[in-house]
């Protein structure tokens, strides 16, 4: 059986765990966790890095501090996971989705430009598969109409637009440490902060709304409640686990980038003959190989690929539904504009297994299966 995704492992993470146990720091900001904040403010150029349990609640944080609340609007793309909207809709805020590019599933920056009204207040980025959207565009639409731009790069670590780390463009970014990721920690994420004004109020806010975290620094004698938060703190024992995976960052991102390549190259010959797309990378982005992804030629043909690849004991998966469709979607959120691409692209789209570690001959079967498919 070749599984979907396997959670990535080193190797040298149960050292790390059992370390921060003896060190009985458990609850979160010790070494591992300083740790992991500084590779992150360091090698992605972060000014503020914060870990958070998971990138759900990263984006919960960022709807508190850009104040997204009832009578405002946040646009996003309905092609993502329902964290991206829940986070707002949590708050009271109605949800915009708007169309993506057929070409890379990312949101269409002509589409929120359209969907913009008086009541807009947070536009949305879902960078899919590690690659990043058309960010100068989005943050030009957003300095002319005053907006607060977050960018869901649950995704994107180590992906990049024009040299800049993927979640370091707009006002807030959010990571994801799922075991699905790239970079792993169980469940765990991070807050990329941008715009210093909102550090101070973020740490209140990660602290259960306390001035805890400057009590910790000797910025104040005492603590209390300050503002709104919740427990928004990654366990060091995740953080431990996660230290080790981006100590081999490069490592790692080299490892998925080769399978990623090998999957291009051996089904290019069937993208050449119109039996399938491949995924799309524009100019000056730098993917991270989160996903490698084929597109069939309709929802049918896919149905049937599924079928067939799961005889031969490969696990493949599809992805979103699109959640203006939904029934929370519709409920919470509303479609601006004609939804030409969301649906019927993601209806044709299936995810091939992509881990680090799968083995070259792993691979070479998964092309060769699908190649013997259409050849039928």
């Amino acid at each position: 059986m070749i599984p979907f995704n396997v959670p990535c492992y080193i190797g040298k993470e149960d050292t790390a765990i059992r370390d921060a146990i003896v060190k009985q720091k458990l609850s979160g900001n010790g070494i591992y966790g300083e740790k992991c904040m500084h590779w992150l403010e360091e090698k992605m150029g972060v000014k503020k890095a914060m870990l958070t349990p998971s990138c759900t609640a990263a984006l919960e944080m960022t709807a508190l501090l850009t104040e997204a609340g009832e009578g405002d609007e946040v646009i996003m793309p309905s092609y993502t996971f329902v964290s991206t909207a829940n986070a707002f809709a949590l708050r009271g805020a109605k949800i915009v989705f708007v169309d993506v590019e057929p070409e890379t599933m990312n949101v269409d920056p002509e589409q929120i430009a359209a969907a913009i009204t008086e009541k807009t207040k947070v536009i949305v980025v879902v960078h899919y598969a590690g690659v990043s959207c058309e960010m100068d565009s989005i943050m030009a639409l957003a300095k002319e109409h005053g907006l607060w731009v977050v960018e869901d790069a649950a995704q994107g670590l180590m992906g990049f637009y024009k040299g800049k780390a993927l979640g370091t463009i707009g006002h807030l970014g959010t990571i994801s440490f799922h075991e699905t990721k790239n970079y792993v920690c169980g469940e765990g994420g991070a807050l990329y902060i941008n715009d210093s004004s909102l550090i101070e109020r973020a740490e209140i806010i990660q602290e259960k709304g306390t001035d805890r975290s400057q009590f910790i620094r000797g910025e104040v004698d005492k603590y209390s409640w300050r503002d709104i938060g919740s427990s928004y703190l990654l366990s060091e024992l995740n953080a431990a686990y996660l230290s080790v995976q981006l100590e081999h960052a490069e490592a790692i991102n080299e490892n998925r980038l080769k399978t990623w390549e090998m999957y291009r190259k051996g089904l290019s010959s069937l993208a050449e003959a119109g039996a399938i797309e491949l995924p799309f990378i524009p100019e000056n982005r730098k993917s991270n190989a989160h996903i490698f992804f084929i597109k069939t030629r309709n929802a049918d043909v896919r149905a049937q690929l599924i079928h067939y690849l799961k005889k031969r004991d490969i696990v493949t998966a599809t992805h979103y539904v699109p959640l203006h469709s939904s029934v929370a979607g519709e409920k919470y959120g509303v479609f601006s504009g004609e939804e030409k691409y969301t649906t019927i692209e993601s209806e044709r789209l299936l995810r091939l297994p992509l881990y680090y570690g799968i083995s070259k001959g792993d691979v070479e079967y998964v092309i060769s299966s699908i190649q013997q498919f259409y050849a039928q």
